[in-house]
């Protein structure tokens, strides 16, 4: 079985080296990288199942490498920050990164979060033939969470398995509100390290995507949280 591999985005070498070190430990296959624009040309023959991206680097920063990466691709980054920075999490959400962490880390915390998100980031295996398929269909769109995919208006909508998670089971209750922690418990799960803005984000990221029907639309109830609204 082929190794995961992680792309490791960090100027400092004596860090890179040691979460290098960590993560070879847990049976991955690292590269490490000194700034963004080798980043960005290493990222698209290597092929990395997850990057690790820390914010300073010279050159094109942590924020523009993770928008040049999710732009092409929806591989997990994980956000690196030293301890002091000024760094705004929901930007860095925004930008397309999955989380973050601080330095200095502890290295369990470390291979912890890389194994949750790739858990959280990774859609299951096909189900067996009979099984009955998760499919939700409205005007115009049909969310199908058996083989992660969302239709609208016949077209192939790009989205990572937890857009479409949170897109599949606001649908599938349609005009019922849920508040921000109800669906970062029942989409994200206990495991997650994040906070109800994540929440915001991935519905943000939803809206860009998916304009309102005049049949449904994903609607905020303000000060609760949100639903799927059918008309």
């Amino acid at each position: 079985m082929a190794k995961q591999k992680i792309l490791i985005v960090d100027d400092d070498n004596n860090i890179a080296e040691l979460i290098s070190l960590y993560l070879v430990q847990e049976c991955f296959d690292t590269r490490i990288v000194g700034d963004g624009e080798t980043a960005l040309k290493v990222f698209d023959y290597y092929q990395p199942s997850i990057v690790l991206l820390d914010l300073m680097l010279p050159g094109i920063d942590g924020y523009q490498v993770c928008r040049e990466i999710r732009s092409r691709s929806t591989t997990p980054i994980i956000m690196l920050s030293a301890k002091g920075e000024v760094f705004d999490k929901v930007l860095g959400l925004e930008m397309g990164a999955d989380d973050y962490m601080e330095k200095p880390f502890d290295s369990k915390e470390l291979v912890a979060r890389v194994h949750a998100v790739l858990r959280r980031c990774t859609p299951p295996k096909e189900e067996p033939e009979g099984t009955e398929a998760k499919i939700v269909e409205y005007p115009d769109l049909i969310i199908n969470l058996s083989n992660y995919s969302v239709m609208y208006y016949g077209e192939l909508v790009d989205m990572p398995p937890k857009e479409i998670e949170l897109f599949y089971f606001l649908a599938s209750s349609p005009n019922q509100v849920f508040t921000r922690d109800q669906l970062l418990d029942n989409i994200w799960g206990y495991e997650y390290v994040g906070d109800t803005r994540t929440v915001d984000v991935h519905i943000k990221r939803l809206r860009e995507k998916i304009d309102d029907h005049k049949s449904w639309r994903l609607h905020t109830v303000w000060g609760v949280g949100y639903k799927f609204e059918v008309k």
